[in-house]
């Protein structure tokens, strides 16, 4: 796994109590081969070209993103089912998106998928045990499932950040900065939702000034 990812996710799993404050708290499916029929100067549908080899930290990093997109889907699925909110439901389906996106990308590159069937279940240990912990915390209350959200979009957006600095892959690239939009988004709509609350949400992963930056200050 990638070293700063891993830092990343340590970070999350210590024991330290995500705390709410008052005043500052497209799956890319493979192409069809190329099947010309035609004789000389026939047409046929052009073969796209092979796709190439990942660095062994570049492969990481894409089997990494999978699981932790599973894990945000997974983690706001379980508190919808709770709490029943909006914002919840919609950013659900989000990345649900985002995962079959980089489904494609571990599909086009030729690597074994980590990915669990099962709501709630990972491959990666500590990946397991994050989703654990945010659940437990979301469940305390509808509006500290609001704050695990944020955080969840917080990592997720230093995380793609790394993730598109660390490949050379132009694809790669794209789909990483794809979801990084993505994530932006979902971080205003979490911190939105707790602003209307008369709350707020202080940056745990990324620099406060990107964050006021992303969600308007």
């Amino acid at each position: 796994m990638n070293r700063g990812l891993d830092m990343n996710i340590r970070s999350l799993i210590l024991p330290a109590t995500l705390a709410l404050c008052t005043c500052a708290l497209p799956a890319m499916a493979r192409g069809p081969q190329g099947g010309g029929q035609g004789v000389g100067q026939g047409v046929g549908q052009a073969i796209p070209a092979p796709a190439a080899v990942l660095s062994a930290e570049e492969a990481d990093t894409l089997l990494w993103m999978r699981e932790e997109e599973k894990l945000a889907h997974d983690v706001y699925l379980r508190l919808d089912e709770a709490w029943s909110l909006v914002v919840l439901e919609r950013i659900a389906i989000s990345e649900q998106r985002h995962f079959d996106a980089l489904g494609g990308k571990i599909e086009r590159y030729g690597l074994t998928d980590p990915a669990l069937p099962d709501v709630g279940a990972f491959s990666n240990l500590e990946l397991q045990a994050l989703y654990e912990e945010l659940v437990t915390s979301g469940l305390e209350s509808s509006t500290q499932a609001l704050v695990i959200g944020a955080t969840i979009e917080d990592l997720d957006i230093l995380d793609l950040q790394q993730a598109i600095d660390e490949t050379v892959q132009p694809d790669l690239q794209r789909t990483y900065g794809h979801l990084l939009e993505g994530s932006k988004h979902h971080l205003r709509a979490f911190v939105g939702a707790l602003r209307a609350l008369g709350l707020d949400y202080e940056p745990q992963f990324i620099d406060p000034l990107f964050f006021d930056a992303i969600v308007g200050i």
